[in-house]
């Protein structure tokens, strides 16, 4: 007996709702399916008609889930992921990881000075597979995630979010960065009365790395001025070299041939971590798995956190609500 139409074609059905679902939008799904908008409608249409039910509020091009859509979408997920992941699935239990790709959001820092090891250790044991790394920060990285564009971002969290998990892997110091023979780095200690006179280098301020600076001096009560903002660790380090301010700065940028003087400064500023963020209940494909197990090879057998480090439980309680709506929650290192 052949098996109904509508059945045939649930799992179209079923992608379709996904996307709509994550995306917020039935053009953005269509547009990530390849279909057009009429297609991507109805066929949510016809899943709400065998279901009986409502998945979306409808208020003009905004859909948002129902009660009803939003348990669809969590028993849909893994059978659509599964499904889309079946080649891998069925090479990795033959014991094969011979074809497909990984896909792996991380900001400028982390792709400069993290990764660079760990994907060339991926790519020459598995050269088969084809490793695509986007480069983004913050709000593009998170929608990434939420979208499934990608298997997995490594970088930096300091913001809590229901939908995501954070395994942090790596930790890395706050350090002081002056150019050579700078009258600060003479002394033996350094306070933050003693950085208040001097210009600072810092990434732009609506990132989380400025807010960070911002209210560690607050807390000392200590004033201070900026110089400059720019974009990127590399850029920051270059204008410290020429004498144009001082920095503080994390330490996973630091290579050890700038022309640079360092000093940390852990009395004051907390540790960040990096690792990796997943969005909760991802199907991880058997390359995204072994890519992992690179980066840690305890992985699978540590818990995740909701929340990112030292830094987010040391910084989340005293942001305001509107300064964490700027720029807590960026991935990577607010520079990356």
């Amino acid at each position: 007996m052949t098996e109904p139409l509508h059945k045939q074609n649930r799992l179209r059905q079923l992608r379709a709702f996904r996307y709509a679902a994550q995306l917020g939008s039935i053009s953005k799904a269509a547009e990530r399916l390849s279909l057009s908008q009429p297609s991507v409608s109805l066929q949510i249409q016809a899943l709400e008609k065998e279901l009986d039910t409502q998945l979306f509020e409808r208020r003009g091009p905004r859909i948002r889930l129902t009660p009803a859509g939003q348990v669809l979408l969590e028993m849909a997920l893994p059978l659509v992921d599964g499904m889309d992941k079946l080649p891998d699935l069925f090479s990795a239990r033959l014991g094969e990881v011979n074809s497909g790709s990984l896909d792996i959001a991380a900001g400028e820092s982390t792709i400069l000075y993290l990764l660079p090891d760990f994907v060339g250790r991926f790519s020459s044991d598995y050269p088969q597979i084809n490793v695509r790394l986007h480069n983004v920060t913050g709000a593009d990285g998170l929608t990434m995630l939420r979208a499934d564009e990608v298997d997995f971002a490594v970088g930096s969290l300091i913001d809590v979010h229901e939908d995501l998990v954070y395994h942090p892997i790596f930790t890395y110091d706050p350090i002081l960065i002056a150019p050579v023979g700078h009258p600060l780095v003479q002394r033996k200690h350094i306070s933050m009365r003693d950085i208040s006179p001097y210009g600072l280098i810092l990434p732009p301020r609506h990132l989380s790395t400025w807010q960070i600076v911002d209210l560690v001096f607050r807390q000392h009560n200590v004033p201070y001025k900026v110089v400059l903002e720019a974009g990127g660790w590399e850029v920051i380090k270059r204008y410290v070299e020429i004498g144009m301010g001082i920095s503080i700065v994390t330490s996973i940028c630091l290579r050890g041939h700038e022309r640079l003087e360092t000093r940390p400064l852990n009395e004051y500023f907390p540790q960040r971590s990096y690792g990796v963020v997943m969005r909760r209940g991802k199907f991880l494909s058997p390359q995204a798995k072994r890519f992992l197990e690179i980066l840690d090879p305890d992985f699978f057998d540590k818990p995740p956190r909701d929340i990112s480090d030292d830094v987010g439980r040391w910084v989340l309680p005293k942001l305001t609500k509107g300064s964490r709506n700027r720029g807590a929650a960026d991935l990577d290192n607010a520079v990356g």
